[in-house]
């Protein structure tokens, strides 16, 4: 295909595309309404942490588009020109996301931080030794700051990507692409850092006392694959609506899933059971309380879907280049996948490590056989998917109305014809 015939390729969106942006944000926001109504009912205690599996979902989404962004003109990639609109659009929701946290922000202002993290109980962080050490960087004013600057950094490098590459289509002129490769490697650092310690901050901290030095790779590469197996979708739902049905070509889908293969489920794997051997090698009980709570109970079993269902049988499924070619089976790997993203982040928040009954407990089978599963915090409650629904729904709705005025291709990029014959060796 040339780069003249791209803007023949329906690159606007248009029909229940269009439509389809608004709907699906009123009721997400119908769905967050709703969540707060049964939250009331439930327990806050829960609604809270339902609430933070949502948002940390969504967050990861955009996160792992707005990397992808940023690695494309960190390395002047050409292939993924023809699709890196699409990563643009799911990364500019960072412009109002932050809106979903300030809840929680204000929650832990307040002094009531103790309703979702434990450090937020002041009495406990003065009289625990391990806490009190940890009172400075866990104070409700600086973890607020530290988020506030989070937030910030990515509503400002999303908003400027989406608004540099969009700019282009319009005068055409080069300077956009080297502006965006100029302030790359600075954003790509102020990436690193941020959502690293947000993922600390924000999850680790659940469990104040537990550490772990590969917990912030850990949730990027959860975010990866969330993100990988995303915009296969999203590509497939838009050309099966007739949009960009030539600009994305089987190249490109055989890339989307080596990316989703290599990191979403090999590199996850391996993370995963790195963090996991060396703290049981190690065999501190401060670090393997972590992993202790999440195969009591009604958590083994969930430890083993993702054993299962993010490294075994995608492994086998995407191994071959011919999963990866064909347009049927992609999509059905990917959404299996993104469940199994949200599987992995419902996993990281909701258990609760039995500090007590660990310490009470003579033997592994003693603790096993006694204790509960609201000690565990193990349950399900409606609560859990209509709060991952509600922000899920918002996330995609918000995509799709970034892009309503916009290509869906960057046709005035430079390396378009590249990304255009572009070929997989």
């Amino acid at each position: 295909m040339k780069v003249t015939e791209v803007k023949n390729d329906n690159i606007r969106l248009g029909g229940i595309a269009t439509k389809l942006g608004p709907i699906l944000a009123v009721i997400g926001i119908a769905f967050l309404a709703l969540s707060a109504g049964l939250g009331s009912g439930e327990g806050w205690n829960t609604f809270w942490k339902s609430y933070l599996v949502g948002w940390m979902v969504s967050l990861g989404l955009c996160l792992g588009a707005l990397f992808f962004v940023l690695l494309q003109h960190l390395t002047r990639s050409g292939w993924s020109v023809s699709i890196r609109r699409l990563a643009e659009g799911i990364a500019k929701n960072l412009t109002w996301l932050w809106m979903l946290f300030v809840p929680i922000l204000i929650m832990v202002l307040k002094g009531d931080g103790a309703i979702l993290y434990e450090w937020g109980d002041t009495h406990l962080m003065e009289t625990d030794h391990l806490l009190h050490a940890k009172a400075g960087y866990l104070s409700p004013t600086f973890w607020s700051i530290r988020a506030i600057f989070y937030l910030a950094t990515w509503t400002i490098i999303g908003t400027l990507y989406f608004k540099w590459s969009t700019a282009q289509d319009h005068d055409g002129d080069v300077k956009w692409t080297h502006k965006m490769q100029k302030w790359a490697p600075i954003c790509m650092i102020l990436f690193a850092f941020t959502q690293s310690y947000a993922s600390i901050d924000w999850i680790m901290t659940l469990q104040p006392r537990w550490f772990s030095t590969m917990f912030a790779v850990y949730y990027w590469v959860s975010c990866m694959c969330g993100f990988f197996a995303l915009i296969i979708l999203f590509a497939r739902f838009l050309q099966k609506t007739g949009h960009i049905q030539k600009s994305i070509t089987t190249e490109h889908y055989h890339d989307l899933g080596k990316w989703l293969f290599g990191i979403g489920v090999v590199f996850w794997a391996y993370i995963a059971f790195s963090q996991y051997m060396l703290i049981w090698y190690a065999n501190l009980p401060v670090e393997t309380n972590w992993y202790m709570a999440r195969q009591l109970g009604g958590w083994g079993p969930v430890s083993l879907v993702l054993l299962f269902g993010h490294f075994l049988i995608p492994f086998v499924l995407l191994i071959t280049r011919w999963t990866k070619r064909w347009r049927s089976p992609l999509p059905i790997i990917s959404a299996w996948l993104l469940l199994m993203f949200f599987i992995d982040i419902y996993w990281l928040v909701m258990p609760v490590v039995p500090e007590e009954a660990i310490s009470s407990a003579k033997t592994y089978n003693e603790l096993a056989n006694n204790i509960t599963a609201a000690e565990i915090g193990y349950g399900f409650s409606i609560v859990n998917f209509t709060c991952l629904i509600a922000m899920v729904l918002m996330v995609l709705g918000g995509t799709l109305i970034n892009l309503r005025k916009c290509n869906l291709v960057a046709t005035e990029d430079p390396r378009l014809n590249e990304a255009l014959q572009f070929e997989n060796a």
